[in-house]
């Protein structure tokens, strides 16, 4: 009896940590259009510039207690960079993107085809200083979808980062 006991009281302390970390991946959703425009600027620092961003194409997710993982376009036409950077990322929770991970912070990312044509690489940089901090690939999306420039899924239904009609899993740290 007594082991009993002890084998319900280690269950019952397992399911006791193991849910709070599986109600909280789950309680991400996608942001709304409110969120993110409030959340995401309108001219976004880039490097030494405050480059505009396109808010119809904003997308992203949060956990409904502030933390958010969004981004949005970045009309680069004019500045430096031009041809270098398309998409500027907001990350107020540690994610990590294919292989990358990503700490909280500003981030901004452009890509290129992959040698294959099959994919596109992503570059990843830091937002205020340019610094590069690597690339992910990123593979035509399987199945139908509809060709967003930018759509950041929730983690309960396709955990994906998706450009144009490429995509790149991604996973939530903490």
């Amino acid at each position: 009896m007594r082991t009993l006991r002890m084998v319900a009281l280690a269950l019952g302390l397992a399911a006791a940590v193991a849910l709070p970390a599986i109600a909280q991946k789950q309680a991400w959703r996608a942001a709304t259009a409110d969120e993110l425009s409030a959340l995401l600027p309108a001219r976004a620092p880039v490097e030494k510039e405050h480059i505009e961003t396109e808010m119809r194409t904003a997308s992203g997710i949060t956990n409904g207690h502030g933390r958010f993982i969004a981004g949005v376009i970045l009309i680069t036409a004019g500045y430096s960079a031009d041809g270098k950077y398309s998409h500027y990322l907001i990350v107020q929770s540690p994610v990590k993107i294919g292989g990358l991970t990503l700490a909280a912070g500003d981030y901004v990312f452009g890509w290129e085809r992959d040698k294959s044509g099959e994919g596109i690489v992503i570059h990843f940089h830091e937002a205020l200083n340019g610094k590069f901090l690597g690339e992910v690939e990123a593979k035509k999306f399987q199945g139908p979808v509809r060709v967003e420039s930018l759509r950041i899924w929730p983690p309960g239904d396709k955990p994906l980062l998706q450009v144009g009609r490429f995509a790149v899993p991604y996973e939530l740290e903490d």
